[in-house]
């Protein structure tokens, strides 16, 4: 495996701790070598790993090492994530207008979110090439993510959140894996210039511009295609903030195909919100560079990214898949994670947007019904409680104004 930057192809030394290309400035990448075993070889292999008690097995992540950077066993810090069911639509399903709809929680996950499969690597490297601080900004996934996975590796994190700006639930999170907490005023956007400027010496940056993370996060791919019998949907729908998981997903499939694990790759849908939606209005102009939102705002706290720092691999990703991007609204947001609720699933509101990109592209006829769709739930239910607290107050004193 080597480390090389994402657009001018520079190679640097795998365990280096620069996140740009000193050349160009871009993001690097991690290229995977030649893969010596049979396509069915590896599948057998990663099968019967499930039946292993080492703690590499035991990992949903781990468990795809073949595809990852190689470390000693007990180097690897891991909680055993990963491994998150999918899980079939009944009202979700009716409600978007399709037969087969499929829900990947990666809230399932050991802290509640996604970010733990990225984080697994991360902090494993973090931890190799000798950090003593981890850090990273954030709207309140990554923090809890990266305080938990540090803890674990004996690491001191320290997080930067936008002040008054993050769900409470993960900043209580955050603070009780034991995180030093700075509080920036702004949007993400400003904390992660802060941490980026902040990041010398033996503080190691863990947001997902750093490519070991894009690592773990790829290997979702690797296991959804495994539930689907290696016979991937036909669509895989994500919301987009940073863009971290989109280059992630999209590396994936490039790496799944390359090596003849798929046969075909899905198309990548993604889905921002109407307010924080520089990666949408960038496909939908057909711009040559993102223009970022200065002041994006959503009730979806989780993607309220204006510049998302990975949208150049991400729009590889997309265009790579043959897929597209789209934004929606608030509204559209908050009754389609109110349909999930109902449907005994759960998320919180940013993931809810792939179930309302699906009712709005089926309304409009751009999803074929009986297409095969798996759309990813990014946070738990419990991970932004006030969002559900506050439309539920909403909707009874305007159901008690029209019983007036």
């Amino acid at each position: 495996m080597q480390l090389r930057c994402s657009e001018c192809h520079y190679g640097l030394e795998l365990h280096t701790r620069e996140l740009e290309c000193p050349r160009c400035g871009e993001l690097l990448e991690l290229i995977q070598g030649s893969v010596i075993k049979h396509p069915a070889d590896l599948k057998k292999l990663w099968l019967q790993r499930r039946t292993s008690n080492d703690a590499r097995d035991l990992s949903g992540v781990w468990r795809f090492r073949e595809f990852l950077p190689e470390y000693p066993a007990e180097a690897v810090v891991t909680m055993g994530e990963g491994n998150t069911p999918i899980v079939r639509g009944t009202r979700t399903a009716e409600y978007a207008g399709l037969k087969n709809l499929w829900f990947k929680h990666l809230g399932w996950n050991p802290t509640g979110c996604f970010k733990d499969l990225g984080m697994t690597v991360g902090v494993t490297e973090a931890k190799y090439v000798g950090a003593k601080v981890i850090a990273c900004a954030s709207t309140g996934n990554t923090s809890g993510s990266l305080a938990a996975y540090g803890s674990r590796a004996g690491l001191k994190s320290r997080v930067y959140l936008p002040a008054g700006k993050i769900s409470v639930n993960k900043l209580a999170q955050t603070i009780d894996y034991g995180a030093e907490v700075v509080q920036i005023e702004g949007s993400f956007d400003a904390a992660l210039e802060t941490v980026v400027r902040s990041s010398t010496g033996g503080v190691y940056l863990l947001n997902s511009i750093n490519p070991f993370r894009i690592e773990g996060q790829k290997t979702t791919m690797f296991h959804l295609c495994e539930q689907f019998a290696w016979d991937p949907p036909d669509y895989v729908v994500l919301p987009g903030g940073n863009l971290g998981n989109t280059s992630a997903f999209g590396k994936a499939f490039e790496e799944l195909k390359a090596a003849g694990l798929i046969e075909r790759v899905p198309k990548l849908v993604v889905v921002q919100a109407e307010g924080a939606n520089p990666f949408a209005t960038l496909w939908r102009t057909q711009a040559n560079e993102l223009v970022p939102v200065a002041h994006p705002e959503t009730a979806a706290t989780a993607i309220r990214i204006g510049n998302p720092r990975s949208w150049k691999k991400a729009l590889r990703g997309v265009r790579f898949t043959d897929g597209f991007v789209l934004d929606v609204t608030d509204d559209e947001i908050a009754e389609a994670k109110a349909v999930i609720g109902s449907d005994g699933i759960g998320c919180e509101p940013a993931s809810a947007t792939t179930l309302a990109a699906l009712h709005k592209l089926r309304a409009e006829n751009r999803i074929d019904r009986e297409a095969r769709v798996a759309a990813i739930l990014t946070g738990h239910v419990l991970k932004d409680t006030d969002f559900i607290i506050k439309r539920h107050q909403r909707e009874r004193e305007a159901s008690a104004v029209e019983s007036k």
